[in-house]
């Protein structure tokens, strides 16, 4: 029965392949993903093109006047770049300000605590393969879960309050004072995430050959010594990767942060992404065109470091 149902589909595509010849039969089997890849990747980024050169709260595109990079004069009409308030759309600038330092302070404690745990975890430790499973574990979970989480424990009357008011002290407001709302999101960042750069440099630490730390302690090399001259520099191609793909995470980070403080107080967590989101869908006059073009001028920014992952990916592999 299975052979006979084989030869059903094979007749077929032997037409097929007599028709249009035997080089040309893997795009006939690439193309139903092609298909897709184009319908849900390339037609949205189009449609995000068009709606960043044009203007009007109309929908469809068909109805907005073309406004040409008016869209984006707007967004980069500033005084000062340094100050967001001389802009004449400061909650955007005030969003990439925010942006760049939580990525600056979040990747930087990513990447040394992903080393540390990475190296701890290579170690021939007791429960190594518990504690793996333990630090890799928040990575399965959704983003949203994560954040519910931690503001069910730092809210006014959570968990932790609730600790530190047993102990005589009193009530912080981790989340709704700027210094404390930055920490909080950069710490829970780093907790739900840091278990996958951890695995990456754990292989890199695992494909290390172990004849060059044989070598090391019979010259009685000092550790500090191995681990800056010999595993660091193997562990270099790995140790890029994770940072330039903590960074491009970094960038485009949403989820926690909207559940968790949902920009505040104030704008002083408002992230990039979530002012595309607002002034897209969430604000009272919903400006289309404008989301559209801080999309596009983020979305270079994520290519350009989609682009310096993959020329290093190139490097380490030959």
């Amino acid at each position: 029965m299975l052979r006979g149902a084989t030869r059903i589909i094979d007749w077929p595509m032997e037409g097929l392949q007599r028709l249009i010849g035997e080089r040309r039969m893997p795009y006939v089997f690439l193309l139903p993903n092609l298909a897709f890849f184009g319908v849900f990747v390339f037609v949205p980024i189009s449609i995000n093109f068009l709606y960043s050169v044009t203007g009007g709260p109309a929908l469809f595109p068909a109805e907005r006047p073309f406004v040409g990079a008016g869209q984006y004069a707007y967004l980069f009409d500033c005084g000062s770049f340094v100050d967001p308030s001389s802009c004449r759309e400061d909650h955007f600038w005030r969003g990439v300000s925010n942006t760049l330092r939580f990525t600056a302070f979040q990747v930087v404690a990513m990447v040394l605590l992903s080393l540390l745990t990475a190296i701890v975890l290579n170690m021939k430790i007791r429960g190594r393969g518990f504690f793996r499973a333990v630090y890799f574990f928040p990575v399965l979970l959704s983003p949203v879960v994560v954040a519910l989480i931690w503001k069910w424990i730092l809210q006014r009357d959570g968990l932790l309050n609730a600790g530190i008011t047993g102990l005589g002290g009193d009530k912080i407001l981790f989340l709704s004072e700027p210094g404390w709302a930055m920490f909080w999101i950069i710490f829970v960042s780093v907790w739900a995430h840091m278990g996958f750069y951890t695995l990456i440099l754990l292989a890199g630490l695992q494909a290390i050959p172990a004849d060059i730390y044989e070598a090391a302690e019979m010259d009685a090399t000092p550790r500090w010594r191995v681990f800056w001259r010999l595993t660091l520099p193997l562990l270099w191609p790995n140790l890029i990767v994770v940072i330039v793909l903590a960074l491009i995470r970094a960038v485009q980070t949403f989820d926690e942060v909207f559940v968790l403080t949902g920009g505040g107080p104030g704008t002083s967590t408002l992230m990039v992404v979530q002012y595309i989101y607002e002034t897209a869908f969430s604000n009272q006059v919903q400006n289309f065109g404008l989301a559209a073009a801080a999309s596009v001028v983020l979305g270079i920014v994520l290519f350009a470091l989609t682009l310096a992952q993959l020329a290093f990916s190139q490097r380490k592999s030959s």
